[in-house]
């Protein structure tokens, strides 16, 4: 079979990300003796800097891990919290019934430094300089700005110019929009990661980490953060400048955490997840109803797969709305439980449902958002300068999105991160450090009472979700993509044509994608489409026109346009193999 690259094998290492350029940074540490989680917080580095309208230092990182040596699976949660005096009636007081997209008001407090420098800590084995010395490199010397980070700079160039003179001085070179593939630096940013690095001075691995830690989050960096969101009024979405709420003792309180993943046996696999203060667990929902419904056979006929693993995405999501967030009381035993997907695989029909339907786990009654009772019609956000996650579209179109990581070693240590935030289009870089901070408050809820309603030191449920598929006898992947709302729908056909038809991993990223728009998007102004379902056109014409026969609302896009999943892991033979996306032509798999 024809793939767009090469699935790769060896024994050595492999590392799939979202930037050629992470790729191979990860594998030369690698090659330098490093570990994955070594390779996986140097790839992530990197990408802060080559990616700068995907991710930053200040932006997000959930990530997933797995040590070999003692089977030890986790999650370093890398998702910031909302600062402190971050009510619900300090928003209202303000008149607004959504945070803001983009600007102070939808900071929380910068989760992706504090989580790499987590993982190194506890699995890492090289020093600090080692891991973030490439990063500092291509901060300060320069690299190939991709295209998509120039059609972002483009357009944002004049909100930059009028509102956000610090990310003007950033981004716009003279006054200009740089040129796709031209050299571009960021001194700011390099001499932010030297002045971290410095703290250390010539103490021990762990102190030097650690060192770094402060230095950010309750030094030079923390205080650049108050100073800025206490003094500055910037413009966000909302139409208005506004100072905002994050302060240096958000900074200060903060700490990354590891935690237990969430896990779902699967086709004889076990598949893990965040909890659910992510969306991780939707995928697992969704892989729950497709076994009781009898996924094998689905994948000899295209029209009932598509149709099928839409209708089942919608009832997932459905119960995200209804169940997911930072509180302790989710009902996750019963939401992926045997019988409750048994009776969730029952309501899919032949054709389309109309509306959301969260089920009653355990008896409870479910309840959306207001917003949510009625379809609020879906905006292109690639057409609104600045506003809302730079993600794809909900047609496919992509002004930017995530990032995504994943890295095997020869002992077979695995690591699936997805870093994002701190995106340069969202909010403005803050004076002195060279990067911007998280706008993820915008996925809170400013409506009390609902498992995603914002409070002060809470998460806002992410849609971050990154992945890893294990076997009993150490064989499994990590795997994930960027997208926002639909990474945990980019991944169900990648999984049922990986594990259930056996087809390879690039056989599987490479084949036709699709997602439902009916999902209601986390992302200001909160959006969806009633039974929308954007497609690839190799889907084929007549398959496309029976799912519109079927009810779906049918949006076409181009034939490569949806996900850019990476995966690397371990055959059941010892093997390491690895593969990437071609679309957006950056992502890239690396390995021997």
């Amino acid at each position: 079979m024809f793939t767009t690259r090469p699935e790769l094998s060896g024994t050595v290492g492999m590392v799939a990300s979202t930037h050629w350029l992470a790729s191979a940074v990860g594998m030369r540490t690698l090659e330098a003796g490093g570990n994955a989680f070594d390779a996986a917080a140097a790839a992530g580095f990197t990408l802060s800097v080559v990616e700068p309208h995907l991710n930053g230092p200040g932006g997000d990182a959930p990530i997933l891990g797995h040590r070999a040596q003692d089977a030890h699976d986790f999650v370093i949660c890398g998702q910031g919290t909302a600062p402190a005096a971050a009510t619900i009636e300090a928003y209202r007081d303000l008149g607004l019934d959504l945070v803001p997209g983009t600007g102070h008001l939808a900071a929380v407090v910068p989760g992706a430094f504090g989580a790499w420098l987590d993982l190194l800590a506890r699995y890492g084995t090289l020093p600090l300089a080692d891991v973030l010395g490439p990063a500092i490199g291509y901060a300060r010397d320069g690299y190939p700005l991709v295209p998509a980070a120039t059609r972002t700079i483009a357009t944002v160039a004049d909100m930059f110019a009028e509102h956000w003179p610090t990310s003007a001085a950033t981004y716009l070179t003279g006054g200009r929009v740089p040129e796709a593939g031209a050299r571009f630096r960021n001194p700011q940013l390099a001499d932010t990661f030297d002045r971290l690095l410095a703290a250390g001075g010539r103490r021990s691995r762990e102190e030097q980490i650690e060192a770094a830690r402060r230095a950010f989050y309750e030094g030079f960096v923390a205080e650049a953060v108050d100073a800025f969101q206490s003094g500055v009024a910037v413009q966000d979405s909302s139409g208005r400048p506004h100072t905002g709420l994050l302060r240096g003792d958000d900074l200060a309180a903060w700490r990354a955490t590891e935690e237990p993943t969430t896990a779902l046996r699967f086709a004889g696999r076990t598949v893990h997840k965040t909890g659910a203060w992510g969306q991780g667990p939707v995928l697992l929902q969704q892989l729950a109803v497709l076994e009781s419904l009898g996924v094998e056979a689905l994948l000899d006929d295209p029209v009932e797969l598509v149709h099928t693993v839409v209708e089942v995405a919608r009832l997932a999501f459905a119960d995200r709305e209804a169940w997911y967030g930072d509180v302790p009381d989710v009902p996750l035993d019963t939401l992926l439980s045997a019988d409750y997907a048994a009776s969730r695989a029952r309501l899919v029909g032949p054709v389309a449902a109309e509306g959301l339907r969260p089920g009653s786990p355990d008896g409870r009654v479910p309840r959306l958002a207001s917003a949510l009772r009625e379809a609020r019609g879906s905006t292109a956000l690639d057409e609104q300068t600045g506003v809302g996650e730079p993600t794809v579209s909900p047609i496919g179109l992509s002004p930017g999105d995530t990032c995504h990581v994943d890295v095997v070693d020869r002992w077979g240590n695995r690591v699936s991160a997805t870093p994002s935030g701190g995106w340069l289009q969202s909010s403005p870089v803050v004076p002195g450090l060279g990067f911007a901070l998280p706008t993820r408050a915008q996925m809170f809820w400013l409506e009390p009472g609902l498992p995603n309603s914002l409070a002060p030191g809470k998460r806002p449920r992410t849609t971050l979700s990154p992945a890893m598929v294990l076997d009993d006898d150490g064989s499994g992947i990590a795997f994930g993509t960027p997208g926002g709302d639909q990474q945990d729908q980019w991944t169900v056909p990648f999984l049922l044509r990986h594990l259930v038809g056996g087809a390879g991993l690039q056989a599987a990223i490479d084949a036709p994608m699709w997602h439902s728009t009916d999902v209601p998007g986390s992302f200001y102004p909160r959006t969806r489409t009633p039974r929308g379902l954007v497609a690839e056109s190799r889907l084929g014409p007549d398959v496309l026109a029976a799912l519109a026969a079927r009810g779906h609302r049918v949006e076409t896009v181009g034939p490569w346009e949806l996900g850019r999943l990476s995966a690397a892991g371990r055959r059941s033979d010892g093997l390491l193999v690895a593969a990437a996306n071609a679309r957006g032509m950056q992502g890239y798999a690396v390995g021997r």
